[in-house]
């Protein structure tokens, strides 16, 4: 059962994930603050998720 809920919680994470991607590739910001941006989601998702949502969307 373990694995099942493991899988299941994985997907959840990656469909956030892309979700903050392509809200960062959508957003108004320069191409370098965007870079940066998908870069810190890719490389630290968890911690670049939790900065993103606390510094990135505005408004």
């Amino acid at each position: 059962m373990g694995i099942e809920v493991g899988g299941l919680l994985g997907l959840i994470w990656l469909v956030i994930l892309i979700w903050a991607i392509v809200k960062v590739a959508k957003s108004s910001s320069g191409a370098i603050s965007k870079l940066l941006w998908i870069l810190i989601l890719l490389f630290f998702p968890l911690v670049g998720f939790i900065i993103w949502l606390l510094l990135g969307p505005k408004g």
